[in-house]
């Protein structure tokens, strides 16, 4: 008789999966608020949409829902370098509700994905932290998510995530940018560093040119190039819902863009319309990691901003008059909001000077 063989030995380990889940309950559980119906052993998460109950405080009478996902790119090979895996949570969560919050969205719920090659509740256990806290500062629920073993598709210490994320806007405050006009003005809120864009490039620049290690203490950062390269991407949401309430019968918000993969060039010209162009002054403060980026490639500044945030990770326009009151309400906040420059006619850009 032919010996037996498990899954174990196939290399999924579900005593494993067990201890993960009972690892992580209690850091879901700090998400959740009212709308999340708790139902055990349930194989989806369950999010109540009321409106008419007054005990919760998101009530809408034409809700739109919108999702996004997303991941956090090649920055994940930052933290396997490192051996650390609660930041990136908190990446993944940006990533997405970052995105919806720039049509007025506010976020209502998380899934995330993670794939490994190896289960270890432990590990896994600070990847769900990190996605936690991102839960917490975005005012969303993580509802649910998917962790799978998978020895056959990654090497031994390699990972992969992905997040979804559900919001809900009134159909009546969607921002669409559809009355961005000549005038307006742009406003832009600092960046915590790269965020999460361009990891392909930095990491040709720092490991495989300038030979850099992730534990090097870099004088012109003030800390490890490893520190800076896995800071978190900033979570607008709270200042943004905030500001938006603020505003709720006067529209002064006209379009807002989330600044990734593409930069300011080829973020803001999304939600402009092909009538106008915005340009914009180079006045705000540049954090010292992409000096030292263009530095050691040498890269051109024009590649620059079109990879990199550059230290501005959202940008709002708005209406003229407002200006000063967004500002000052923006910096009662606690954000870094510099005046960027001005919307006038064109034909879709975002003109750096």
């Amino acid at each position: 008789m032919a010996k037996s063989i498990t899954y174990q030995q196939a290399g999924v380990d579900i005593d494993a999966n067990d201890r993960m889940v009972d690892m992580i309950k209690a850091n879901v559980r700090r998400t959740h608020g009212l709308r999340v119906i708790h139902l055990h052993n349930a194989f989806a998460g369950l999010f109540r949409l009321d409106y008419d109950e007054k005990v919760f405080k998101k009530n809408y009478r034409e809700p739109v829902l919108v999702a996004c996902t997303d991941g956090v790119g090649t920055k994940i090979k930052i933290a396997q370098k490192m051996r650390r895996y609660d930041t990136v949570g908190i990446d993944l969560v940006a990533m997405s509700v970052n995105d919806m919050l720039v049509q007025g969205a506010e976020p209502l719920f998380f899934l995330d994905y993670i794939a490994v090659n190896n289960l270890a509740p432990e590990k896994i256990n600070e990847f769900v932290a990190g996605i936690t806290e991102g839960c917490l500062q975005a005012d969303c629920a993580l509802l649910g998510g998917e962790t799978a073993e998978m020895p056959d598709l990654y090497r031994k210490g390699e990972f992969d995530l992905a997040g979804f994320a559900v919001g809900v806007v009134e159909k009546k405050r969607l921002i669409t940018g559809e009355h961005v006009e000549a005038g307006d003005t742009v406003i832009g809120l600092a960046s915590s560093g790269l965020h999460s864009n361009g990891y392909s490039l930095v990491r040709r620049v720092c490991f495989d040119k300038a030979k850099l290690k992730t534990g090097q203490y870099i004088d012109e950062l003030g800390e490890t190039l490893g520190e800076a390269l896995l800071r978190p991407t900033r979570i607008y949401v709270k200042p943004i819902v905030s500001l938006l309430r603020k505003y709720k019968v006067k529209k002064v918000v006209k379009a807002m863009a989330h600044i990734t993969g593409g930069g300011l060039i080829g973020n803001i010209p999304r939600v402009i319309g092909s009538k106008h162009d915005v340009v914009i002054n180079k006045k705000w403060p540049v954090p010292p990691i992409f000096e030292l980026l263009q530095k050691l490639g040498p890269i051109e500044e024009e590649e620059m901003y079109r990879v990199f945030n550059m230290g501005i990770g959202y940008v709002l326009i708005v209406r003229p008059k407002h200006t000063g009151s967004i500002m000052r309400h923006l910096r009662k906040l606690g954000e870094k909001p510099y005046l960027l420059g001005k919307v006038k006619r064109g034909s879709g850009k975002a003109i750096i000077k």
